[in-house]
């Protein structure tokens, strides 16, 4: 991993929007927090969102009381540290401890099998970090409860093994106090989610799973002088006109790939900070998450800007390659996300789609109808569709058929999977390729319901461009949830057709298949999908 960072592009015609970025001074207002810059339905969010430009030195404070902690958790033989977190909250720590080599167990899900799986793993040894900006997020939320429940069954003091990071005032806050969790953490309340990396987000649970998270915050003040400058040297503004100044030329897409960086996972990370940013208001700069070689990158269509990560010894004749060590690239791509934010003419720091598939989720599990009927079942895959998609069709094949047909020239393949990550479904992730391969255009992959605190807010909020394929599974081992009236299938179920339902009523294409054997549909699909 390279210790310098640099922004280089190819074939890429952007040199007059740097002019007038540096005209504007756009990227020394940034860095002096002017919430003028997003224009005026901005003004009253920006004060209090741009937090993150000095994290590098107001996160200092934190290093003595995370490596006290951890000194403490050691001693008494606690080295297993589970995060519950969503989005924001797990992403940066997904990112550094991968980078890092250490263990973090990342429940980042509703589903039951992997919540199961995180709860019969050496709970004699884990420590639970529960980190919500909110403190009201219903996954983490849950996640809560199950675990506190889980201690206490094996006649452990709950609060003992619960760390709490959230914002000043949050529910989860007044809970920790009252329930005398082992610390509480108190992150930045002047940063939102997805530009939290080097906040108590960030660096409390990595820390405590072993990563130097010091390091990160000394790469980013290594690197914040350069991002500051109004100056053709600034990577922040080249990566910035790239992502964001491509509308005219009707480039939208953006597929981010390693290339031999040592940086495990950015993608997803990134993939996050510019889907929930940009996507909304019918425009937006659309994420894949891509690896090197995969059609988005080596044969890019022209609305694809392929980015590398690292220093690769080719390039594609159209693309940025972006190097430098994380902490640096945390702050260079929050820079650059803010500023392609100014080009598009949105707010980026608002999330304003989030929401809705959150509400019709609360609402399936508050009212709890009878499931949709499946328009026809094939082979243990029940297949359902939004209005008119289905009509004429009564085979799987004809159903992925009848939604790629949907997929127009500009348009993207989304690829939802309301499934098990990390256990026995992980292989379904593979299908992205070929999908991408077979359709001719960019097809992203999301785990469900995390990508809802990702590109969830793009899909609904971005360019009507978006065909939507939903994969879910029947759950043969349930886990309830204490003192709720929902299980973590229910939840799930609900998360995944609150999340159709908001697709479809924004009149996207939308494909729904439910697996009642996961072994055998995973396998299936996999085949059916290539």
């Amino acid at each position: 991993m390279t210790s310098e960072l640099a922004v280089v592009t190819h074939g890429l015609d952007i040199g007059g929007i740097v002019d007038e970025l540096i005209d504007a001074k756009i990227a020394s207002r940034i860095a002096a927090k002017d919430a003028t810059l997003w224009g005026a339905d901005a003004e009253a969010e920006a004060p209090i969102r741009l937090g993150w430009t000095d994290l590098h030195e107001t996160s200092r404070p934190l290093l003595a009381e995370i490596e006290a902690l951890q000194a403490e958790l050691r001693a008494d033989g606690l080295d297993r540290i589970v995060l519950a977190g969503m989005g924001g909250s797990s992403l940066a720590p997904e990112v550094i401890t991968a980078t890092a080599g250490v263990e973090l167990t990342i429940l980042d899900t509703t589903d039951p099998a992997s919540v199961r799986r995180a709860l019969d793993d050496r709970i004699e040894r884990t420590v639970l970090v529960v980190s919500s900006k909110s403190g009201s997020t219903v996954e983490t939320d849950s996640q809560r409860r199950v675990f506190e429940a889980a201690f206490t069954a094996a006649g452990i003091d709950a609060a003992s093994r619960i760390v709490a990071v959230t914002d000043p005032g949050s529910a989860l806050a007044e809970h920790a106090k009252q329930a005398g969790y082992r610390r509480l953490f108190l992150a930045d309340s002047l940063v939102g989610g997805r530009y939290s990396a080097l906040t108590a987000f960030g660096l409390v649970p990595s820390a405590l799973a072993g990563a130097d998270v010091a390091a990160l915050l000394d790469e980013a003040a290594a690197a914040a002088n350069a991002l500051r400058q109004d100056a053709l040297g600034n990577p922040a503004l080249v990566l910035g006109a790239a992502l964001g100044g491509g509308k005219d030329a009707g480039r939208d897409k953006v597929a981010i790939a390693d290339a031999g960086s040592g940086i495990v996972g950015f993608a997803d990370w990134a993939e996050q900070l510019i889907a929930e940013s940009t996507g909304k208001l019918g425009t937006g700069v659309l994420p894949v998450a891509a690896v090197a070689g995969d059609p988005e990158i080596a044969q890019a269509p022209a609305d694809v800007l392929p980015a590398l990560v690292g220093s690769p010894s080719s390039t594609p004749e159209r693309s940025v390659v972006v190097s430098g060590p994380l902490g640096a690239q945390f702050l260079l791509w929050e820079y650059a996300t803010a500023i392609a934010g100014r080009l598009l003419g949105i707010n980026p720091f608002d999330q304003p789609d989030v929401e809705s598939a959150k509400v019709a989720a609360r609402g399936l599990l508050d009212a709890t109808p009878q499931p949709e009927p499946p328009a026809f079942t094939d082979g243990g895959v029940e297949v359902r569709g939004s209005a008119g998609l289905l009509d004429g069709v009564s085979s799987l094949d004809g159903a992925v058929e009848a939604l790629l047909s949907q997929l127009a020239e500009g348009g993207y393949l989304a690829v939802m999977a309301y499934l098990d990550r990390e256990g026995a479904d992980a292989g379904l992730a593979e299908v992205r390729v070929p999908l991408a391969r077979r359709t001719g255009r960019p097809t992203t992959f999301g785990w469900g319901p995390r990508f809802l605190h990702s590109t969830g807010q793009y899909h609904k909020g971005g360019p009507p461009q978006g065909v939507f394929l939903q994969v879910t599974g029947a759950s043969v081992d349930d886990v309830e949830i204490p003192d709720r009236p929902f299980t973590f299938g229910e939840l799930i179920t609900a998360q995944a057709a609150g999340d159709a339902q908001v697709l479809a009523d924004h009149g996207r294409p939308v494909l729904r298949l439910h697996l009642t054997d996961r072994a055998a549909g995973v396998a299936r699909l996999r085949e059916v999908l290539a």
